[in-house]
């Protein structure tokens, strides 16, 4: 997939599922904006982009707050000459029986998985009007997206927000040229997964790893997910080959939920 000449903005896009991305859209010749609160972490997957010898703009900022995203936005497009795909990445699990949610919990993961989506969106959108094109907006749902998880309930709630925000947005700007959509990982070998794993067997006193390897089980392709996987369908999803799909929420998850 050639992404020649494109400007890509990824939001967490330090560590994990976004470095992925950001990684395999500069292979595909895109220059990249990276966006996160991790600047360790932002800092180290830029160097590895211009080592491909595409550009790389860090840019440290929290999704949750409007005014950073959309003055994140405006320092990338500065940066980089311009905006044509964001991908709204940055998000957060929780792992907590739904007895035990607080107020606290709930705000902060609505904040980041959904709050930061909608002003992604918002400031793509408002951005890709005002340089006079249209663009792609991909944002991050998952698994969880589309059926409920237990002990993973918020997180959950959060990703179907997400797929309601995606398709809602699609018929919105569909008439600009801006097409919107999302990915849907499932078990991907990151450090938000060791988390949820380890917060399993806090909670359940199943042994650490018990809970990764028992739904890596239920994977039909026999493996755990990697962020390459995820990041070549998103690939797919900012290319040209993708300018007739709109308001798609798709799983890759080697086989794991069926819908």
């Amino acid at each position: 997939m050639s992404l020649d000449g494109k400007v890509a903005l990824i939001t967490g896009g330090g560590q994990g599922i976004g470095r992925g991305i950001a990684l395999r859209l500069a292979r595909d010749g895109a220059d990249i904006a990276l966006v996160d609160v991790n600047v360790e972490g932002i800092t180290s997957v830029a160097a590895e982009i211009r080592e491909i010898g595409r550009k790389a703009e860090t840019i440290e900022a929290d999704v949750a707050d409007r005014d950073q995203v959309f003055a994140a936005v405006d320092s990338a497009a500065v940066a980089l000459g311009g905006l044509d795909i964001m991908v709204n990445n940055a998000g957060i699990a929780q792992v907590s029986p739904l007895d035990d949610v607080t107020p606290a919990q709930l705000s902060k993961i609505w904040a980041i998985n959904v709050d930061g989506v909608l002003w992604g969106i918002q400031a793509a959108a408002a951005k890709f009007r005002q340089l006079g094109h249209g663009g792609k907006i991909i944002n991050a749902s998952s698994i969880a997206g589309h059926d409920g998880f237990a002990m993973l309930g918020v997180y959950s709630a959060t990703k179907f927000a997400v797929r309601a925000l995606t398709q809602a947005a699609a018929k919105e700007y569909a008439s600009e040229k801006i097409t919107v959509n999302a990915y849907c990982p499932g078990v991907v070998g990151t450090d938000m997964w060791v988390t949820i794993d380890q917060r399993f067997a806090d909670l359940t006193g199943a042994p650490v790893g018990a809970t990764y390897e028992k739904f890596v089980e239920g994977i039909a392709l026999g493996r755990a997910e990697t962020a390459e996987d995820v990041a070549s369908f998103v690939s797919y999803l900012a290319g040209a080959d993708a300018d007739y799909m709109t308001g798609q929420s798709v799983m890759i998850d080697g086989g794991l939920v069926y819908r």
